[in-house]
């Protein structure tokens, strides 16, 4: 009888699920493409909007555009613009739709390994409706998490049917997801030890350990050969900090707080922003102490119930290890920490609230009531939550408006309202917004370049002239800045020193022909002056 309740409420739930979810993201559907990864990934990218080709395709598959190799990413953003053009709408809402995809997958791929309909469908509807997920879905550029958490779930499916019943073709099946997966986003790397996860619980498959990771060898092989393709993409590119800027002692502080700060954000997901500064400028040594011990206190306790409660171990070690790629120890980017990185994280954490909460309550008297309305008062605050961080994802104003007003020392929100001002021609609100950069680190180089043309365009020459010349600081060989800086001159009357910065741009780069040209009409004027 238990058996057909619970096959009555599956389909009950998946309906419940897709109607709260498509409630909290419902402010998606008036959302922007924002100026943040948008415009390299879509909007400006005329291998991607001009819709799907050979061509394009070719391009996919060969390019390490933006420091990833992901063709499958690319060719999903190609075939939305084939089918409804630089839409925004239509663009988040395929990636919410790969979003409740994803939810319900991971709904029936747990109750389909434990038989437990109610804590497998609390882990699918918190991984639905919480606001850490809102960055994955609709931040456009954002489709690689919701498109490869597709195929993720798609390999477990795959390997729980193999574990069910051997045979290659199921087996290859999932290999094939795994590898569609990794086409998509390199996090995908910790899926073959989560597997193993899997087989510890709630498979219980770990009676010959030595077999299961021989098993796991294909899955391993082309997680080495992602790997090292996302490496030297991604070094190419220089996205990856080097351990001059970055020493190894603020990775290791930075990435033991970044665990507390993400177990943080899941129980109380409060001041979420798109951007958050790293800690390497005011790192707090303590926070990192008191952070290293908190993981190793949690660890040994989950160590300590790995017979009696095995989900605890398989939740925590999920957590931890599928955020090994993106906690800082390999540093991709400027931020200290990510919500889009906790997308597949999180679901080790539902695992052990899943199970772990109605284990305590509901051997009490009423529990089962308490439970269930304490279950749906926290599903009703995280839909009301998620529903108002898609509004901050409108457009790039509010977003970076709302990553000032949560974070502090944001360097990279002030850059980005400069640059939306800049493109109003709103230059005294954009010189705001990079002095605002400067004063947090006075030598970021992006903000003097932009500093100074927008003092050239209100011809605070002077003014625009000082920054280049910091600019140059750090870009003795820019040709273009040496040639800018030297138009300047040539308008302030300052020959002399025009002259050199010219001649420096020739040096630098001889084929330039506006270079030479610029160079004697500057030498020209100067006679002219001398002349008179």
């Amino acid at each position: 009888m238990e058996q057909l309740h619970n096959k009555l409420y599956v389909p009950l739930i998946c309906g419940v699920l897709i109607l709260a979810t498509v409630i909290a993201f419902a402010p998606l559907v008036h959302n922007e493409f924002t100026n943040y990864d948008d415009n390299v990934y879509i909007t400006e990218n005329e291998h991607v909007n001009s819709g799907l080709s050979g061509n394009s395709i070719k391009w996919a598959l060969t390019t390490a555009h933006i420091a990833n190799w992901h063709p499958l990413t690319w060719i999903s953003h190609m075939v939305d613009c084939e089918l409804f053009g630089l839409n925004a709408t239509y663009h988040h809402l395929v990636s919410l739709l790969f979003h409740i995809a994803n939810s319900l997958l991971l709904f029936l791929i747990f109750k389909m390994m434990t038989g437990s309909v109610w804590p497998s469908a609390f882990v699918g509807a918190a991984f639905a409706l919480h606001p850490l997920h809102v960055e994955s879905v609709a931040w456009a550029a954002e489709r690689k998490d919701v498109l490869s958490t597709f195929f993720w779930l798609l390999t477990m499916w795959a390997y729980v049917r193999y574990t069910e019943r051997k045979g290659i073709g199921r087996f290859l099946l999932a290999l094939l997801f795994f590898g569609l997966g990794l086409m998509s986003k390199a996090m995908l790397v910790t899926l073959p030890f989560v597997l193993l996860l899997l087989d510890y619980w709630p498979l219980d498959r770990f009676r010959d350990i030595k077999k299961l990771v021989l098993e796991k060898v294909p899955f391993f092989l082309v997680m080495v050969l992602s790997s090292v393709a996302t490496f030297f993409a991604q070094r190419g590119s220089g996205a990856i900090e080097s351990f001059g800027t970055l020493t190894l002692k603020v990775r290791v502080a930075n990435a033991a707080i970044s665990y507390i700060r993400y177990i943080g954000k899941t129980f109380w997901p409060s001041r979420l922003s798109v951007f958050y500064p790293h800690l390497r400028y005011h790192l707090p040594i303590w926070q990192a102490a008191v952070s290293a011990l908190l993981l190793v206190g949690i660890t040994i306790c989950v160590v300590l119930m790995l017979r009696r409660k095995r989900w605890l171990t398989v939740g925590w070690l999920w957590y931890v290890g599928t955020l090994v790629p993106v906690i800082g120890l390999v540093q991709i980017g400027a931020q200290s920490i990510a919500d889009r990185y906790m997308y597949v994280p999180i679901i080790g954490l539902f695992v052990i609230v899943g199970w772990s909460v109605p284990d305590i309550i509901t051997k009490r008297r009423y529990g089962r009531i308490g439970l269930g309305l304490l279950t749906g008062i926290v599903f009703l605050v995280l839909i009301l939550c998620t529903h108002s961080q898609v509004k901050h994802w409108k457009n790039s104003h509010a977003l970076f408006t709302h990553a000032l007003a949560v974070t502090d020392n944001n360097i990279i929100a002030h850059q980005q309202l400069g640059g939306i001002y800049s493109k109003q021609k709103k230059y005294e609100e954009a010189i705001v917004h990079y002095e605002a950069a400067l004063e947090i680190l006075p030598n970021y180089p992006k903000a003097h370049n932009n500093l100074a043309i927008a003092l050239t365009k209100l011809g605070r020459l002077d003014e625009a002239i000082m920054h280049y010349r910091k600019l140059l600081e750090h870009h003795k060989d820019n040709a273009v800045i040496h040639n800018t800086v030297a138009s300047l001159l040539t308008q302030r009357g300052q020959f002399d020193e025009a002259i050199k910065h010219f001649k420096e741009a020739v040096r630098l780069d001889p084929q330039k022909l506006s270079y030479r040209m610029n160079l004697e009409t500057a030498r020209m004027r100067q006679r002219k002056v001398k002349q008179r």
